[in-house]
């Protein structure tokens, strides 16, 4: 497998794919903007709702169905994995510190 197979970016545009690494709602909202979700026929409340409550999980699903299984999916899995594990703790710190005054 060649270096380039591994890097090709086939719809999604290469700023939305590094943009919703760290912004995914913002992101998912530009390219939104920019071209209606068209290619991905996704309509109704369904990505909307999906977009405002997991933003993360949209995301991966619009790359499985652009790319499938590849570098940038593996990427942002484990970016979603890392920040849903995160949010755990901080929320459980945040308590304990609470609850010691």
């Amino acid at each position: 497998m060649s270096v380039q197979l591994m890097w090709t970016v086939h719809t999604l545009p290469l700023w939305f794919l590094v943009f919703s690494l760290f912004l995914p709602r913002m992101a998912l909202l530009v390219y939104w903007v920019e071209t209606a979700m068209a290619p991905f026929h996704l309509s109704g409340w369904i990505p909307l709702v999906a977009a405002i409550l997991l933003p993360r999980a949209l995301v991966l699903y619009l790359i499985y169905l652009d790319q499938g299984f590849s570098l940038w999916f593996l990427i942002h899995l484990v970016t979603a994995f890392v920040v849903w594990g995160g949010s755990g703790s901080y929320q459980a710190r945040r308590k304990s510190r609470a609850g010691s005054r």
